[in-house]
């Protein structure tokens, strides 16, 4: 019962990823092109709390849930595509952590914008230039963490 437990958490978490970082791009991206100030603050606003609501939920649980199904069927966290999932994971977290202080960096920019009646910065547009690429090699790595963990692929060199 523990182990169906702990891999539908585990699932869950991985469709909480994919499904809040695809919904928060969407939402990001199509808030941005609109240009209106308006609309960008208050979507800024819910991205940064969907993901530390969501995101930030499931990034806790996704190794917790996922070393106990390693440990409850035996396997090393050393084995070729558990290694290579736990490296794509750090990946993952290396652009995830900057896009989220950049989420909020652009929250506070469109709210002061908004609040003064002025257009949004320059700094802005930067840091949503930056945001937009970060977020390709993110959601690339965790679209490849679930495809290791379907597929559970021999890793040359690594098993």
């Amino acid at each position: 019962m523990l182990y169906i437990a702990l891999k539908f958490l585990h699932v869950i978490g991985a469709c909480v990823l994919l499904g809040t970082g695809a919904g928060i791009a969407f939402f990001m991206v199509a808030a941005h092109r609109t240009g209106d100030v308006a609309t960008i603050a208050g979507v800024a606003r819910i991205v940064v709390i969907a993901d530390f609501l969501f995101t930030a939920t499931a990034v806790v649980v996704q190794p917790l849930t996922g070393l106990g199904l390693v440990h409850m069927l035996g396997l090393s966290p050393g084995d070729g595509w558990i290694a290579l999932a736990l490296l794509l994971y750090l990946v993952t977290g290396a652009f995830w952590l900057p896009v989220v202080v950049m989420q909020m960096r652009m929250r506070d920019l469109a709210a002061a914008a908004l609040r003064t009646g002025q257009a949004l910065p320059p700094l802005y547009h930067r840091l949503f230039a930056w945001w937009f690429a970060f977020g390709f090699p993110a959601f690339a790595a965790v679209m490849a963490i679930v495809a290791l963990m379907i597929a559970r692929p021999a890793i040359p060199g690594w098993d």
